[in-house]
């Protein structure tokens, strides 16, 4: 008898799913009988410190959280945040007569399955339920349907979750030690971060070329339409028969790279142009193919990640979170696939729609199938696709924002992929013509005509190029045939430069990763998200741009830990872990070799260097780490600019020196953090080095004695005093000094001491409002305003700060505030248009510290988050978590007003006593309601990003 037709006859069953927002869509389709419940990601993992590790554990699997003696055993431990979880899981499990898991059908949902198994030791029949879509009838025949839990795939996910801590806490405090703290390091993270520092080498060490041709505007003569147009633009070909060089001839150093090709420069190009404008013309060949293009697979994790960023403009990390809301209410099938596979259910319901909206003439007569493309892609999932088995048109969703954006770009994927191509006509044209001097020039033009547009009706992708011509792009030539006559309207000479390698975006990044087969599609996002986060990588428009720091990491591991960051090496783990997910290797020899560099087999050893292993022994990746006096702290964050400047990443940031500290003429500067590595020169270097910088010693305060300084600070030029040795700097007596920061129009080198004083006496006491609270004029990093409580009101002017009366002050608190904004006090950063709300997002200073918000949210930033390293995408993050983590906001309903009872009085006493306890009822209601809606409230967000291995 199946699990549905049981509940008919009652019974109890316990669904436990990874978020509760895919609980709620569940319970609906589930109906009584059915207890459907949270984890809320991993209720346990590894242990994040020594103090979580039980202890009877000592020496290095406490630091670890794995027994490496012990064939790396994990020592698995309830996450904190998840023990009341757990347990409120248990008391359900104890009131149920059936369990199942129903966590997402990849290697961390079934990793989950597991631990929630190992964690609530269930006595009652347990049966692992898998579904990759959440509509009514998917999930009732996965209840229907149960199958055993999969050891080997749980088996997989412990080895790479192994591995990555290995990584992580070996290589990691290398980092703190050598370049800075707080830094990390991960078998993919390192991998993707040097990819982005190798593009930006190639940029740095790149030379511009300079290059001309012509382009002609040649005319038939005879008027022209739509369809066949009078006149075409094509380019100089060839002069003599030999080919003019353009960009690709070009390599990186800015040489021709073969002498075959004809380099034209401005003299000769306007020279050729001049002895043509007299020349005849005519069509040497016409060369018409058939044009022909299929439509792209639907959807894949990654496919999805690139064309979001191209389309839409959305980070990896955003995707994510979007298309994981989409997925568990409904909408869509599960996000995390390697495949582009379509269920007999989808190409019915896509190919019904073609008909439907397009017409029988767009239908192919066969369904169409796409063969996987990724390498031992790890589960059998469908594509990305509209769910169930009749899609929804996006109109029909009643979806908006970003879930509309991104459900009707899957919508439009998928229907399209079950349409019939897109065919046509391509034409080439050369046109030829000899100058006055003799010289015989080619001229080539080449166009698309479209005659039926198939799938392109639906949908087009887009470029990562942003100059690329789109699919659909046609370039109409007039009909001509051989020996026709033709007549230049017009030659222009066209100089070009040639461009270095374009930097990654997230969508290239990404397609760059896949391509090289390293780590995995479904990790990508939070790779991108974590070099982000970490300062390695930030980003320019879409460009992602390395940071200094990055440059000084990637150094220290290419140099000493080689094959750590060893793409081939990377790709061929990712291999073995597979073989270990197949059965066909086993996980602890494999980390053995790995961590201690034992055996024969030296596949998974680890070198300094990027040796081949033939042969030769590879140490293991606990060899490495300990011996850390080869590594020269000051050498790997040295970088040549030139002049004898060198660029140094300190650990408070990038700066340049020329000389060393003990020499005269020594000189250092600061590096803007946001400046991209690329753009630093050595005139530019000689600019930094050229402003002034140090102390600049003012004179004394007259009424203190203490000396002032002008200083250049991390957030800009400053005044302020020394004080007297002995200050206490610490505890209740503590003093500290006086600051200031510069006014805008103001500079180090000509600041008085006159000025310091002037700026050191702000705050400014304006005066009091009628109700006795103070106003003060100040000065903040934004510009000046005023203060008055916690009520802040920009300045237009610094000059306001000395002169403005309190009658004026009390004019400007008289205007009403500007809606949205709870106090006029300056952000402390902008980051941009947050994709749910589309309102502008800043940081903010407040009572409990920075925070973002765009108005309506706020969000407190974490203890790794600062205000100067805070990207618009982590703004945006941490927005969606708060929102995702609000409970839901009722409108209680007003019980109506009961008539006291009559006759019936109390003493003073007795009604005090009784609204005391109300009250301490009242609280005691209201905290369980609290903690109840706080543990309930986890976001689906959340349990995606704890789900998830970090690499």
């Amino acid at each position: 008898m199946s699990p549905t037709s049981e509940t008919a006859h009652g019974g109890r069953r316990l669904v436990i799913v990874e978020s509760p927002a895919k609980a709620k869509t569940i319970k609906g389709y589930l109906g009584p009988g059915y207890v459907v419940e949270a984890s809320v990601g991993h209720i346990r993992d590894l242990p994040n410190g020594a103090a979580e590790v039980p202890e009877k554990y000592t020496g290095e699997v406490r630091r670890l959280g794995v027994d490496v003696e012990h064939d790396f055993q994990p020592i698995y431990v309830v996450n904190a945040d998840k023990k009341a979880q757990v347990r409120k899981l248990k008391e359900l499990l104890a009131e149920s007569d059936e369990l199942y898991l129903a966590t997402d059908e990849d290697r961390e949902g079934e990793a989950i399955a597991w631990h929630l198994q190992e964690v609530l030791k269930p006595k009652v029949p347990v049966h692992r339920m898998v579904f990759h879509e959440i509509t009514k009838d998917a999930i009732r025949a996965a209840v229907a349907n149960p199958r055993e839990l999969n050891t080997r795939m749980v088996d997989a996910q412990e080895t790479r979750r192994i591995l990555d801590r290995l990584y992580g806490y070996e290589v990691s405090p290398v980092l703190w030690k050598k370049v800075m703290r707080g830094l990390s390091a991960g078998r993919v993270q390192s991998v993707a971060t040097r990819l982005v520092v190798e593009r930006e080498r190639e940029r740095i060490a790149f030379r511009s070329a300079e290059y001309w041709d012509l382009t002609g505007t040649f005319s038939t003569g005879r008027a022209g339409d739509a369809s066949d147009p009078s006149s075409l633009v094509a380019r100089l070909n060839a002069v003599d028969g030999r080919r003019v060089a353009q960009g690709r001839d070009f390599g990186p150093d800015g040489r021709l790279k073969s002498d075959q090709v004809l380099h034209l420069d401005e003299a000769n190009a306007r020279a050729l142009a001049i002895a043509l404008e007299n020349a005849s013309f005519s069509v040497r060949s016409v060369e018409s193919k058939p044009y022909r293009r299929s439509p792209y697979a639907p959807f894949r994790t990654t496919t999805l990640q690139q064309e979001a960023s191209r389309k839409l403009g959305f980070g990896a990390k955003s995707t994510m979170q979007v298309a994981q809301k989409l997925y568990e209410n409904g909408f869509i099938t599960y996000m995390r696939t390697d495949s582009t596979t379509l269920s007999d259910t989808a190409i019915s319901a896509a190919r019904a729609q073609v008909t439907q909206l397009y017409g029988a003439s767009y239908l192919p007569d066969k369904p169409r199938t796409y063969a996987g493309k990724v390498k031992n892609a790890q589960e059998a999932h469908e594509a990305i696709r509209p769910s169930g088995d009749r899609f929804r048109t996006p109109a029909e969703t009643g979806l908006t924002g970003d879930q509309f954006k991104l459900y009707e770009l899957i919508w439009k994927r998928t229907v399209a992929s079950q349409m019939k191509d897109a065919v046509g006509n391509s034409v080439t044209v050369k046109i030829g013509g000899r100058s006055s001097d003799g010289r015989d020039a080619e001229f080539s033009a080449s166009g698309k005509t479209i005659t039926f547009h198939g799938f392109m009706k639906a949908y087009v992708e887009g470029a990562d190029d942003p100059n690329a011509e789109l699919d659909d792009r046609e370039r109409r030539l007039p009909q001509v045939a051989e020996g026709d006559a033709l007549s230049a309207e017009e030659l222009s000479v066209d100089g070009h430069a040639t461009k270095p390698p374009a930097r990654y975006t997230e969508a290239s990044l990404v397609k760059e990763l896949e391509e090289r087969e390293i780590g995995r599609p479904s990790t990508y996002a939070s790779i991108i998200g974590t070099i982000l986060d970490r300062g390695y990588v930030f980003k320019k428009g879409t460009a992602l741009v390395p940071s200094f720091l990055s440059f000084a990491v990637v150094n220290l591991l290419e140099t000493h830990f080689g094959r750590l960051v060893d793409y081939d090496f990377t790709a061929k783990m990712e291999d073995d872990l597979d073989r270990i997910a197949q059965g066909e290797a086993q996980a602890v020899p494999w980390l053995r070799r790995f961590y201690f560099g034992e055996g024969d087999d030296h596949s998974a050893g680890v070198a300094s260097g990027a040796g081949n292993g033939d042969g030769d022994h590879l140490g293991g990746l606990k060899e490495l780490v300990t011996d850390l006096g080869a590594i020269d702290a000051r050498e790997i964050s040295s970088f040549p600019v030139g002049d004898g400047i060198m660029l140094r990443v300190g650990r408070y940031g990038p700066y340049v020196e020329r000389g060393e500290k003990e020499e005269e003429g020594h000189q250092r500067a600061d590096v803007p953090e946001d400046l991209a590595p690329d753009e630093l020169t050595v005139e530019y270097a000689e600019e930094l080095l050229a402003k002034p910088s140090g102390d600049f010693e003012l004179g004394a305060d007259p009424e203190t004695g203490h000396q002032i300084v002008a200083k250049d600070g991390r957030y800009g030029p400053y005044v302020t005093e020394i004080l007297p040795d002995g200050t206490p700097k610490t505890g209740k007596n503590a003093v500290k000094p006086r600051t200031a920061s510069l006014f805008k129009s103001m500079s180090l080198d000509t600041v008085t001491l006159a000025d310091a004083l002037k700026l050191m006496s702000l705050p400014r006491v304006v005066g009091t409002d009628a109700e006795g609270v103070e106003i003060t004029a100040q000065n903040g990093r934004y510009g000046p305003y005023l203060k008055k409580g916690t009520d802040s009101r920009s300045l237009e002017n610094e000059d306001q700060l000395f002169n403005i009366t309190l009658e004026e002050a009390l004019a400007i608190y008289a205007q009403p505030k500007q809606r949205g904004r709870a106090a006029a006090k300056p952000p402390l950063k902008e980051l941009g248009t947050d994709p749910v709300s589309e309102r502008p997002v800043v940081v903010k200073d407040g009572r409990f510290g920075p925070y973002v918000t765009d108005g309506e949210t706020n969000a407190t930033l974490r203890t790794d988050d600062s205000v100067e390293t805070i990207t618009p995408e982590r703004g945006y993050e941490l927005l969606a978590e708060k929102r995702a983590k609000a409970p839901a906001k009722k409108t209680a309903k007003k019980a109506p007003a009961k008539k006291a009872p009559a006759k019936k009085a109390t003493t003073a006493k007795k009604a005090a006593a009784k609204t005391t306890t109300a009250k301490t009822a009242a609280k005691k209601t209201t905290a369980k309601k609290t903690t109840a809606k706080k543990t309930a409230a986890k976001s689906s967000a959340a349990s995606s990003a704890s789900a998830k291995s970090d690499e």
